[in-house]
């Protein structure tokens, strides 16, 4: 199991190729330990986080690039 404090507090977060400085939707993301994947709000950077599991952020990429929902 993560300790999500401490993968949060030693992230190094990047922006998403599919944000955009003329206020789109723009998102941060960041590899954590365990192969998790954090996610988060760039214009809210002390806001909420999510962090997803290898196996939930792959299925959730497949999902969002392929339109499919798979179980």
């Amino acid at each position: 199991m993560i300790d999500r404090d401490n993968a949060l507090r030693s992230a190094v977060w990047f922006t998403s190729s599919y944000s955009n400085d003329q206020g789109g939707a723009c998102v941060e993301g960041a590899r954590l330990a365990g192969d998790a994947m954090g996610v988060r709000d760039s214009k809210d950077t002390s806001g909420p986080a999510f962090i997803f599991a290898r196996r939930a952020w792959e299925g959730f990429l497949t999902a969002m690039t392929t339109g499919e929902l798979r179980p």
